[in-house]
């Protein structure tokens, strides 16, 4: 978890009303907040390239696509959890909460050497719990390698990392190029 700092336990209700008024963004584990250290360049390209183009491929239908300040909330025992998902599918009736969203469809993280380890293991474990997950993606920023994991195939890695390979959301009928995902990016 990249946590520049870690604070005392906190509610969620401290947590949530915190977050609305703090310029850095925190995730939540259980009553531990960490805060968020920030992206680099290769991070916001990559992200704004899939953003934009699931933005056109979903515009008119039921599906909402989030990047960065939207969150995911879990709940994994009795634990509370709200994770700060690069982006985020949504299309499930039953999220209705401005700040969080509880039944996503896809997820993806955009890998850093400080979150890679966190993405591919604390949070692939919790992601994959929640019942309307269908699909989590792994994009490397430092390399041309895109990870992907599909609830059908049992949660066993897809590796993509050639730049005519296409990323296909199955769950969502979308298909990027990977030279699309990565443009802009040396790699």
């Amino acid at each position: 978890m990249p946590a520049a700092e870690q604070y005392g336990a906190v509610t969620v209700e401290d947590y949530l009303s915190g977050e609305l008024r703090s310029e850095t963004r925190h995730e939540f584990l259980g009553g531990t907040v960490y805060e968020m250290a920030g992206t680099s360049e290769e991070h916001n390209v990559i992200a704004t390239n899939l953003l934009a183009a699931l933005h056109a491929h979903l515009r008119g239908k039921s599906c909402r696509v989030f990047i960065v300040d939207m969150k995911v909330r879990l709940r994994i025992s009795r634990d509370d959890i709200f994770y700060y998902p690069d982006l985020m599918v949504a299309c499930d009736a039953r999220d209705t909460d401005r700040y969080f969203m509880r039944y996503p469809k896809v997820l993806i993280e955009v890998l850093s050497p400080d979150t890679e380890r966190t993405d591919r293991r604390e949070k692939f474990s919790s992601y994959t719990g929640l019942e309307t997950l269908e699909e989590y993606v792994l994009v490397a920023q430092d390399r041309r390698e895109v990870t992907l994991f599909r609830r059908n195939r049992q949660w066993q890695p897809e590796i993509l990392a050639q730049p005519e390979q296409v990323l296909e959301l199955t769950s969502l009928d979308f298909t990027v190029p990977l030279h699309i995902v990565y443009e802009g990016v040396k790699v």
